[in-house]
Order: structure tokens, then C-alpha cells, then sequence
């Protein structure tokens, strides 16, 4: 039995097409995180990538170079109010979150810009950017994770944590 090049062709096709309709657009998930600081709500939108044995920090995310923080789309965060984050002083509403990591400091990049690829940074659009806190993990984070942390009061905490890596900052809801 003799089978045509197209037909092996269409048999590949249509499989990698049943396999990406299963997988979605995307391979990072979509994740939600939301929480309520202060009496607020606070609200986290990104694509969570995983480690796949990949060397993470210095590796797939490039020391000195901005990083969208997440995959695919820029990284959302929605403010229910007026907050103080290091030197910002940021109005309730929506941004876009990327990083400029380094092996030992990290730069938090809040951007006015949302919905973006994750390539296409536009640095003119920059609100501001604010130095991170910056902890080593005894074990391993395979899944790119944001949190929320209510610290109590009007305090919170933005934390990002991926590979051996946990990178945060602390806000202050403001009245």
C-alpha cells in the first residue's frame, strides 16, 4: 500500500492541529490571583511558564535585560485604589508589570501600557520603576507564581517566584 506525500502531510497537519486545539493558543496557563488588602481589591493577570529542567534565572530570563514577568501576554495589575510601592506613588487603575532582573537585584518596571505582547516593552510608557526585595529558595518553584499577600492594615505585598527565586515588594493602600 502506497500512501501520498500530501496524505502523510494532511495526517501530520491535522494532528498538530488537534493537539494545539487541546493545548490552547498558549503553552503558560493563564492565571488569576486577586485579594483584598486594606478593604480593597487587588488583581494579578498573567501566563504562568514552568522550568521544563530549563536553567531559569540567568538562563531563560537574561540578567540585565527587562523581562515581561510571565509569558505571552504582559503581566496585569489592577489597582482598587490609590497605593504607595517603594518610591511610586501609583492612582487606582491598570498596569502592566515587567522586571529588569540582575543576580543580585531586581528592578520592579510598572508600565501604563496593558494588553501587550510580551515582547513589544515600550519603555517611554514606564510610570516608574522601584527596587525589589530579594530572597533564595530552599526548594524549587517549577511554575512561574505571582501572590498577593495581605500583610495586615493597608499592607500588602506583590511576590513573584520562580526557579529558587522569590522577588517581592510591599505597598501601602493610601486613604
Amino acid at each position: 500500500m502506497r500512501i501520498s506525500f500530501a496524505a502523510i502531510a494532511t495526517l501530520a497537519f491535522l494532528l498538530v492541529s488537534e493537539a494545539s486545539s487541546q493545548r490552547g493558543p498558549f503553552t503558560s496557563p493563564q492565571a488569576v490571583v486577586k485579594q483584598s488588602i486594606g478593604g480593597t481589591e487587588f488583581q494579578v493577570d498573567y501566563y504562568a511558564p514552568s522550568m521544563h529542567g530549563r536553567k531559569v534565572m540567568g538562563g531563560l530570563v537574561p540578567y540585565g535585560e527587562v523581562w515581561c514577568t510571565g509569558a505571552n501576554i504582559a503581566t496585569g495589575f489592577t489597582l482598587g485604589a490609590d497605593i504607595q510601592m517603594g518610591g511610586l506613588k501609583m492612582p487606582k487603575g491598570e498596569y502592566s508589570i515587567w522586571t529588569l532582573p540582575n543576580a543580585q537585584e531586581w528592578m520592579l518596571i510598572i508600565n501604563k501600557e496593558t494588553g501587550q505582547f510580551h515582547l513589544n516593552y515600550n519603555v517611554s510608557l514606564d510610570f516608574g520603576r522601584t527596587k525589589m526585595e530579594l530572597k533564595t529558595l530552599p526548594d524549587a518553584v517549577e511554575t512561574f507564581r505571582v501572590e498577593l499577600r495581605d500583610e495586615g492594615g493597608k499592607k500588602g505585598r506583590l511576590v513573584l517566584l520562580w526557579e529558587n527565586t522569590e522577588a517581592s515588594m510591599p505597598f501601602t493602600v493610601l486613604p
